[in-house]
Protein backbone atom coordinates (compact mmCIF):
# COMPACT_ATOMS: atom_id res chain seq x y z
CA UNK A 1 0.00 0.00 0.00
CA UNK A 2 3.38 2.67 0.41
CA UNK A 3 3.76 4.65 -2.55
CA UNK A 4 7.17 6.25 -2.56
CA UNK A 5 5.85 9.03 -4.51
CA UNK A 6 4.41 10.19 -1.24
CA UNK A 7 7.69 10.78 -0.08
CA UNK A 8 9.08 13.47 -2.51
CA UNK A 9 9.37 15.59 -1.29
CA UNK A 10 10.59 13.73 1.79
CA UNK A 11 11.04 17.61 2.98
CA UNK A 12 8.81 20.29 2.67
CA UNK A 13 10.29 23.23 1.96
CA UNK A 14 9.51 26.34 3.39
CA UNK A 15 9.01 28.83 1.20
CA UNK A 16 10.89 30.95 3.13
CA UNK A 17 13.73 28.96 3.24
CA UNK A 18 14.00 27.79 0.12
CA UNK A 19 13.39 31.66 -1.16
CA UNK A 20 16.35 33.95 -2.05
CA UNK A 21 16.67 36.92 0.79
CA UNK A 22 17.37 39.39 -2.24
CA UNK A 23 13.74 38.53 -3.26
CA UNK A 24 12.61 40.13 -0.59
CA UNK A 25 14.13 43.49 -0.87
CA UNK A 26 15.60 43.56 2.42
CA UNK A 27 16.86 41.74 5.56
CA UNK A 28 14.10 43.08 7.72
CA UNK A 29 11.17 42.07 4.75
CA UNK A 30 12.86 38.57 5.06
CA UNK A 31 12.60 38.29 8.51
CA UNK A 32 9.25 39.41 8.82
CA UNK A 33 8.04 36.79 6.63
CA UNK A 34 10.13 33.82 7.79
CA UNK A 35 8.65 35.31 11.63
CA UNK A 36 5.28 34.19 9.70
CA UNK A 37 6.13 30.99 8.16
CA UNK A 38 8.92 29.62 10.72
CA UNK A 39 7.50 26.04 11.77
CA UNK A 40 5.36 25.03 9.09
CA UNK A 41 8.04 23.32 6.74
CA UNK A 42 10.97 22.93 6.33
CA UNK A 43 14.24 22.69 8.73
CA UNK A 44 11.42 25.00 11.04
CA UNK A 45 8.92 22.42 10.61
CA UNK A 46 10.87 19.20 11.39
CA UNK A 47 12.37 21.25 14.86
CA UNK A 48 8.37 22.34 15.61
CA UNK A 49 7.18 19.09 15.11
CA UNK A 50 9.76 17.53 17.11
CA UNK A 51 9.00 19.87 20.03
CA UNK A 52 5.25 19.76 20.09
CA UNK A 53 5.47 16.15 19.86
CA UNK A 54 8.01 15.80 22.84
CA UNK A 55 5.02 14.88 25.42
CA UNK A 56 5.16 11.69 23.62
CA UNK A 57 8.23 10.56 25.09
CA UNK A 58 7.34 12.05 29.21
CA UNK A 59 6.28 8.34 29.91
CA UNK A 60 9.85 7.11 30.14
CA UNK A 61 10.99 9.55 32.64
CA UNK A 62 7.67 8.59 34.64
CA UNK A 63 9.40 4.93 35.02
CA UNK A 64 12.27 6.65 37.06
CA UNK A 65 9.37 7.68 39.73
CA UNK A 66 9.02 3.69 40.32
CA UNK A 67 12.47 3.22 41.64
CA UNK A 68 11.65 2.85 45.09
CA UNK A 69 9.58 -0.11 44.28
CA UNK A 70 11.69 -1.88 42.15
CA UNK A 71 14.12 -4.63 43.23
CA UNK A 72 17.29 -3.78 41.57
CA UNK A 73 16.58 -0.52 40.87
CA UNK A 74 20.80 0.44 39.66
CA UNK A 75 19.78 -2.12 36.81
CA UNK A 76 17.00 -2.36 35.90
CA UNK A 77 15.93 0.99 36.07
CA UNK A 78 18.06 2.28 33.03
CA UNK A 79 17.68 -1.18 31.40
CA UNK A 80 13.87 -0.43 31.40
CA UNK A 81 13.90 3.19 30.48
CA UNK A 82 16.43 3.07 27.55
CA UNK A 83 15.35 -0.22 26.05
CA UNK A 84 11.77 1.11 26.26
CA UNK A 85 12.40 4.25 24.63
CA UNK A 86 15.02 2.79 21.97
CA UNK A 87 11.50 0.34 21.14
CA UNK A 88 9.04 3.22 20.82
CA UNK A 89 11.59 5.19 18.93
CA UNK A 90 12.33 3.18 16.36
CA UNK A 91 8.64 2.16 16.13
CA UNK A 92 7.64 6.14 15.73
CA UNK A 93 9.91 6.22 13.04
CA UNK A 94 8.77 2.92 10.84
CA UNK A 95 5.08 4.12 11.28
CA UNK A 96 5.68 7.78 10.48
CA UNK A 97 7.27 6.21 7.02
CA UNK A 98 4.27 3.66 5.99
CA UNK A 99 2.00 6.11 7.11
CA UNK A 100 3.58 8.88 4.73
CA UNK A 101 4.05 6.37 2.61
CA UNK A 102 0.23 5.36 2.30
CA UNK A 103 -1.37 8.68 2.09
CA UNK A 104 0.03 12.09 1.30
CA UNK A 105 0.80 14.42 4.45
CA UNK A 106 -1.55 16.91 3.37
CA UNK A 107 -4.14 14.50 4.38
CA UNK A 108 -2.65 13.47 8.06
CA UNK A 109 -3.41 17.13 9.77
CA UNK A 110 -6.28 15.25 11.82
CA UNK A 111 -6.93 13.80 15.13
CA UNK A 112 -6.53 10.53 13.65
CA UNK A 113 -4.13 10.14 11.26
CA UNK A 114 -3.63 6.13 11.83
CA UNK A 115 -7.31 5.80 10.88
CA UNK A 116 -7.42 8.06 7.87
CA UNK A 117 -4.00 5.98 6.62
CA UNK A 118 -6.08 2.60 7.17
CA UNK A 119 -8.94 3.50 5.77
CA UNK A 120 -6.93 4.63 2.51
CA UNK A 121 -6.37 1.06 2.03
CA UNK A 122 -9.57 0.29 0.81
CA UNK A 123 -12.46 -2.38 2.03
CA UNK A 124 -10.18 -5.14 1.82
CA UNK A 125 -8.37 -3.97 5.05
CA UNK A 126 -11.54 -3.11 6.58
CA UNK A 127 -10.78 -5.73 9.23
CA UNK A 128 -7.70 -3.79 10.30
CA UNK A 129 -9.72 -0.84 10.93
CA UNK A 130 -11.32 -1.54 14.44
CA UNK A 131 -7.71 -2.99 15.29
CA UNK A 132 -6.33 -0.29 14.75
CA UNK A 133 -8.20 2.07 16.59
CA UNK A 134 -8.75 0.23 19.43
CA UNK A 135 -4.84 -0.21 19.56
CA UNK A 136 -4.76 3.66 19.59
CA UNK A 137 -7.42 3.98 22.46
CA UNK A 138 -5.64 1.10 24.41
CA UNK A 139 -1.55 2.88 23.94
CA UNK A 140 -3.16 6.39 25.57
CA UNK A 141 -5.01 4.36 28.28
CA UNK A 142 -1.85 3.18 29.30
CA UNK A 143 0.27 6.64 28.95
CA UNK A 144 -2.59 8.07 31.41
CA UNK A 145 -2.33 4.94 33.47
CA UNK A 146 1.19 5.85 33.61
CA UNK A 147 0.98 9.36 34.64
CA UNK A 148 -1.52 8.79 37.17
CA UNK A 149 1.57 6.37 38.37
CA UNK A 150 4.60 8.77 38.25
CA UNK A 151 3.01 12.10 38.83
CA UNK A 152 1.35 11.32 42.41
CA UNK A 153 4.81 9.49 43.49
CA UNK A 154 6.73 12.99 42.46
CA UNK A 155 4.38 14.28 44.79
CA UNK A 156 5.06 12.34 47.39
CA UNK A 157 8.64 12.60 47.79
CA UNK A 158 7.60 16.30 47.42
CA UNK A 159 5.54 16.51 50.18
CA UNK A 160 7.96 13.98 52.25
CA UNK A 161 10.79 16.71 51.95
CA UNK A 162 8.29 19.33 52.72
CA UNK A 163 7.83 20.87 49.51
CA UNK A 164 4.18 20.17 49.83
CA UNK A 165 1.40 19.30 52.32
CA UNK A 166 1.58 16.48 54.02
CA UNK A 167 -1.84 15.02 52.35
CA UNK A 168 -0.11 14.76 49.37
CA UNK A 169 2.52 11.85 50.89
CA UNK A 170 -0.55 10.09 52.66
CA UNK A 171 -0.57 6.58 52.02
CA UNK A 172 -3.47 4.35 52.02
CA UNK A 173 -3.55 1.99 54.93
CA UNK A 174 -4.24 -1.07 52.99
CA UNK A 175 -2.85 -1.09 49.33
CA UNK A 176 0.52 1.82 50.53
CA UNK A 177 0.22 3.75 48.01
CA UNK A 178 -0.14 7.98 48.05
CA UNK A 179 -4.24 7.61 46.99
CA UNK A 180 -4.85 11.30 47.78
CA UNK A 181 -2.22 12.67 45.51
CA UNK A 182 -3.23 10.15 42.70
CA UNK A 183 -7.45 11.47 43.21
CA UNK A 184 -6.01 14.73 43.00
CA UNK A 185 -3.93 14.24 39.89
CA UNK A 186 -6.48 12.64 37.96
CA UNK A 187 -9.08 14.49 39.11
CA UNK A 188 -6.91 17.95 38.08
CA UNK A 189 -6.18 15.95 34.33
CA UNK A 190 -9.52 15.50 34.09
CA UNK A 191 -10.76 18.83 34.28
CA UNK A 192 -7.94 20.53 32.09
CA UNK A 193 -7.98 17.73 29.58
CA UNK A 194 -11.48 18.51 29.28
CA UNK A 195 -11.19 22.34 29.05
CA UNK A 196 -7.89 22.87 27.32
CA UNK A 197 -7.59 22.04 23.34
CA UNK A 198 -5.18 18.89 22.57
CA UNK A 199 -3.12 20.65 21.00
CA UNK A 200 -2.50 23.72 23.39
CA UNK A 201 -2.18 21.04 25.85
CA UNK A 202 0.39 19.03 24.04
CA UNK A 203 2.40 21.93 23.16
CA UNK A 204 2.15 22.76 26.80
CA UNK A 205 3.29 19.74 28.13
CA UNK A 206 6.13 19.28 26.18
CA UNK A 207 7.28 22.66 26.55
CA UNK A 208 7.13 21.57 30.37
CA UNK A 209 9.15 18.24 29.96
CA UNK A 210 11.76 19.68 27.88
CA UNK A 211 12.45 23.10 30.67
CA UNK A 212 12.50 19.85 33.01
CA UNK A 213 14.43 17.93 31.10
CA UNK A 214 17.13 21.26 30.34
CA UNK A 215 17.02 22.02 34.41
CA UNK A 216 18.10 17.94 35.26
CA UNK A 217 21.19 18.01 32.51
CA UNK A 218 22.81 21.29 34.17
CA UNK A 219 21.99 20.12 37.51
CA UNK A 220 23.96 16.64 36.54
CA UNK A 221 27.26 19.48 35.60
CA UNK A 222 26.48 21.42 38.93
CA UNK A 223 26.39 18.76 41.04
CA UNK A 224 29.48 16.85 39.60
CA UNK A 225 31.31 20.18 40.38
CA UNK A 226 29.80 21.18 43.75
CA UNK A 227 29.42 17.74 45.42
CA UNK A 228 32.04 15.42 43.95
CA UNK A 229 31.42 13.15 46.83
CA UNK A 230 27.49 12.71 46.86
CA UNK A 231 26.44 9.07 46.97
CA UNK A 232 25.20 8.33 43.22
CA UNK A 233 23.26 5.02 43.11
CA UNK A 234 22.55 6.27 39.48
CA UNK A 235 25.61 7.62 37.15
CA UNK A 236 25.46 9.54 34.14
CA UNK A 237 28.11 8.27 31.79
CA UNK A 238 30.21 10.67 30.02
CA UNK A 239 30.26 14.01 31.45
CA UNK A 240 30.03 16.63 30.63
CA UNK A 241 29.09 15.56 26.82
CA UNK A 242 26.04 13.96 27.69
CA UNK A 243 24.76 16.40 29.81
CA UNK A 244 25.49 19.23 27.75
CA UNK A 245 23.96 17.74 24.31
CA UNK A 246 20.83 16.85 26.30
CA UNK A 247 20.19 20.52 27.50
CA UNK A 248 21.43 22.11 23.96
CA UNK A 249 19.05 20.03 21.73
CA UNK A 250 16.16 20.05 24.43
CA UNK A 251 16.61 24.05 24.02
CA UNK A 252 16.54 24.15 20.28
CA UNK A 253 12.95 22.29 20.22
CA UNK A 254 11.79 24.67 22.90
CA UNK A 255 12.86 27.66 20.75
CA UNK A 256 11.37 26.00 17.84
CA UNK A 257 7.51 26.13 19.64
CA UNK A 258 5.51 29.08 19.68
CA UNK A 259 5.50 32.08 21.43
CA UNK A 260 1.96 31.35 23.07
CA UNK A 261 3.17 28.48 24.54
CA UNK A 262 6.34 30.39 26.16
CA UNK A 263 3.61 32.25 27.57
CA UNK A 264 1.69 29.35 29.53
CA UNK A 265 5.08 28.13 30.30
CA UNK A 266 5.48 31.38 32.29
CA UNK A 267 2.24 31.63 34.00
CA UNK A 268 2.89 27.56 35.14
CA UNK A 269 6.37 28.71 36.41
CA UNK A 270 5.38 31.45 38.18
CA UNK A 271 2.21 29.12 39.90
CA UNK A 272 5.59 26.78 40.61
CA UNK A 273 7.30 29.19 42.09
CA UNK A 274 4.43 30.93 44.36
CA UNK A 275 3.97 27.57 45.70
CA UNK A 276 7.65 26.82 46.63
CA UNK A 277 8.00 30.46 47.92
CA UNK A 278 4.67 30.68 50.17
CA UNK A 279 5.42 27.18 51.75
CA UNK A 280 7.79 24.95 50.46
CA UNK A 281 11.15 27.29 51.62
CA UNK A 282 9.33 27.45 55.00
CA UNK A 283 8.98 23.56 55.82
CA UNK A 284 11.84 22.48 53.38
CA UNK A 285 13.58 19.68 55.51
CA UNK A 286 16.70 19.65 53.07
CA UNK A 287 16.84 23.54 53.89
CA UNK A 288 16.29 22.62 57.87
CA UNK A 289 18.99 20.03 57.53
CA UNK A 290 21.52 22.48 55.80
CA UNK A 291 20.61 25.21 58.47
CA UNK A 292 22.09 23.38 61.64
Amino acid sequence: FVKAVNWTPFIPPNKVESTPIAEYGSFREWLRAYGSEFGKFGISGILRGAGVIFFAYIGFDAVSTAAQEAKNPQRDMPIGILGSLGISTVLYILVAIVLTGIVSYTMLNVPDPVAVGVDAMGNGMFWLRPIVKIAAIAGLSSVILVMLLGQPRIFYTMSKDGLLPPVFSKVHPKFQTPYVSTIITGSLAMIIAGILPISILGELVSIGTLLAFIIVCISVLVLRKSKPDLHRPFRTPWVPLIPILGAVFCLIQMLALPGDTWLRLLVWMAIGFAIYFLYGVKHSKVRDENSK
